[in-house]
């Protein structure tokens, strides 16, 4: 066994026993160094009353360390804090040394205790500094632990630093910032660098990972520091929020993925106060749909605003015990008086719906419940015409019976001018509540359109994520393809707020920003994982993105608007629109048409409604519903579709 593993292996006490006499050994260096450095020559070790006076010195000076606490400080561990302690015993030692001389009348000079406590700070720090540094890397040879490079050289990142020195993963070599007063500065020992010689740094220092320690930045910060570095093919990662750091949920050493929100840039906005809490506050809300991704985020937003109960109403057991499960344990941490009632049942019973508003005397509605993925309603088309249209008819029904104030529809951007059946249901929704917006007097109905969010069950960047751990290929429906996206939180503020602007059939749209290329989204997140993009440019790359081709129903790119006519609102990022609609004298017609259809199982009749209404649709494929397409019939006539009637 070598010397440092059984000096390592050593219990706590033997510990101490071994630095107690390491000092032992630094208070005689220290000593006698002090007379020769004053004497110049070695005559005074003949003195018996210098040793005697070295003798009390030591025992006193350990004395003074045990009282400072010096060895119940470990030096895995050590901090400026003990180099403190080393100087304050030094000083002590040093007066304790003085004063041993003139009552022992030893003919001390006076620079030599000044000399000695020196040499002693010197001796007993250095040297535990020395050992701080040689025990953090003993267990971790430079093969097993990453050179990584932080990205940001405030308080956030010196800390960092200093957590990861005790880590057994990473080392770090270099900070990098673009405050031009740190520029060619040392932080604990690290050179910080400026930011635009970020990949010089990464060269020289054969680095492995870049780690962004910048959490008061804003999104749109972040996302600048993101396109200088992906085009570098290094695995980023980041501190947590602070306000995680600070709450106690997060450590500053517990790197996580860069949020895909930091890629898109898109910074959130403070909510107005007084459309935020105007249909909530004291109010008993019911949400459909509370199980589902934005259900389920705005349970938890409405819950904020301290309703007098709470409704959870999901089709799926699980999702519903998931998500009161969750507020409940909100209510108690919080103490909140919140009532919450999780029930179960579908939208597609109105009895169930409106027993549940009369009981509970519902006045806010927000309804999520839908299908929303675009292949699985295309596949099962009977039953997202069930869910979608018929679902917000009964709910919208239930409500008015029931006299809920305000209705707001969770809607989508695939509604215009849409594609699929999918979008096309949820425009048939839309319309329903335009026309019944007309004849009730009581229950104020608005919508709100807005689309992709992060995050949400359907949503693409889950799945590249897997495919990118699992070593490829990306899929990519379409190298054209884009979308709008924005937080699952942020939208479901904004939904809140416009449904408290809404005066009665309303269409809010939502300010998604700027979309997004699906194609350099996966490139993206392909490069901040520390791999490259394998193409015909690049072979040798570690990643392939594959084209899959558009899936049914599936546009190249989404709309917001149907026509131009879009005004402004209370709020930045919530715009109205003013669109065509049926009233209910001719759109119920068309909807007990359509019913009957479902009922049958007519697939072709319910093509030819859905074209037939005034949705937009122009589908561009066949009827894809599974069932239909397996089950045999005799061969049909080519369905002709019906001329979209005008409102």
């Amino acid at each position: 066994m070598k010397v440092e593993q059984f000096v390592f292996s050593l219990s706590r006490s033997n510990k101490r026993i071994v630095s107690l006499a390491c000092d032992v050994l630094f208070i005689f260096v220290a000593f006698w160094g002090a007379f020769g450095v004053r004497f110049g020559h070695y005559d005074y070790f003949l003195n018996i009353a210098f040793w005697e006076c070295l003798v009390i010195l030591t025992i006193a000076t350990l004395f003074i360390f045990v009282q400072l606490g010096l060895y119940r400080a470990i030096l895995r561990y050590l901090t400026f804090q003990a180099l403190v302690v080393v100087s304050a015993g030094a000083i002590f030692s040093a007066i304790a040394f003085s004063g041993l001389g003139f009552y022992l009348d030893a003919g001390i000079p006076r620079t030599v205790p000044i000399i000695y406590g020196a040499f002693l700070a010197l001796l007993a720090g250095g040297a535990r500094l020395i050992m701080r540094t040689y025990i953090a890397n003993f267990n971790h040879p430079k093969n097993q632990r990453k050179s990584v490079v932080i990205y940001g050289a405030g308080t956030t990142g010196r800390q960092l630093c200093l957590a990861l020195r005790q880590s057994n993963d990473y080392k770090p070599v270099a900070f990098v910032d673009s405050d031009e007063s740190l520029r060619n500065t040392t932080m604990m020992g690290i050179r910080v660098y400026p930011a635009n010689k970020i990949a010089a740094v990464l060269d020289k220092y054969n680095a492995e990972q870049v780690l962004l320690a910048l959490p008061n930045a804003s999104r749109s910060e972040r996302k600048a520091v993101l396109n200088h570095l992906q085009h570098l093919s290094i695995e980023v990662r980041t501190v947590p929020d602070i306000e995680d750091i600070v709450s106690g949920k997060s450590k500053i050493d517990e790197l996580r993925e860069v949020p895909i929100e930091d890629l898109l840039g898109r910074d959130p906005v403070e909510p107005v106060a007084e459309l935020f809490t105007a249909n909530i506050t004291d109010k008993v809300v019911m949400v459909t749909g509370a199980g589902g991704s934005i259900g389920s985020e705005l349970c938890r937003q409405i819950l904020n605003q301290q309703p007098s109960k709470l409704i959870l109403f999901e089709v799926s057991e699980y999702s519903l015990y998931i998500i009161e499960k969750e507020l409940v344990e909100t209510v108690k941490k919080q103490g909140l008086t919140v009532e919450i009632y999780p029930l179960l049942g579908s939208v597609q019973r109105e009895n169930r719906l409106q027993a549940v508003m009369e009981a509970f005397q519902v006045q806010t509605l927000y309804h999520a419940a839908a299908y929303k993925h675009v292949p699985m309603v295309e596949f099962n088309v009977v039953e997202g015409v069930r869910n979608n249209v018929f679902g917000t008819l009964y709910t919208a029904q239930a409500a008015i019976n029931a006299g809920v104030e305000t209705f707001v529809l969770i809607s989508t951007d695939k509604a215009v001018r849409p594609t699929n059946v999918m979008g096309t249901t949820k425009r048939m929704a839309e319309l329903s509540l335009q026309a019944l917006a007309e004849t009730s007097v009581n229950t104020r109905f608005c919508m709100v359109r807005f689309g992709n969010v992060l995050g949400s069950s359907g949503s693409v960047i889950p799945l590249f994520k897997r495919q990118i751990t699992e070593g490829g290929p990306v899929t990519v429906t379409d190298p054209n393809i884009i979308r709008y996206f924005m937080t699952i939180p942020e939208a479901a503020q904004l939904v809140i707020q416009a449904g408290a602007m809404g005066k009665g059939g309303d269409v809010f749209v939502l300010d998604m920003g700027e979309p997004v290329k699906i194609a350099e989204l996966a490139a993206k997140l392909i490069k901040l994982s520390g791999l490259e993009v394998k193409d015909a440019s690049n072979p040798n790359g570690d990643i392939e993105i594959q084209y899959t081709g558009l899936r049914p129903g599936e546009k190249l790119y989404e709309e917001l608007l149907i026509g131009d006519n879009v005004g402004k609102t209370k709020h930045e990022r919530i715009m109205t629109a003013d669109e065509i609609y049926l009233p209910w004298a001719q759109l119920e017609p068309l909807l007990q048409r359509l019913d009957a259809a479902c009922h049958d199982f007519e697939h072709e009749v319910v093509r030819n409604i859905l074209l037939e209404a005034p949705t937009g649709f122009v589908p561009t494929d066949g009827i894809c519903d599974i069932v239909w397409n397996i089950k045999p019939r005799p061969q049909l006539a080519e369905v002709i579709p019906h001329q979209p009637i005008s409102a």
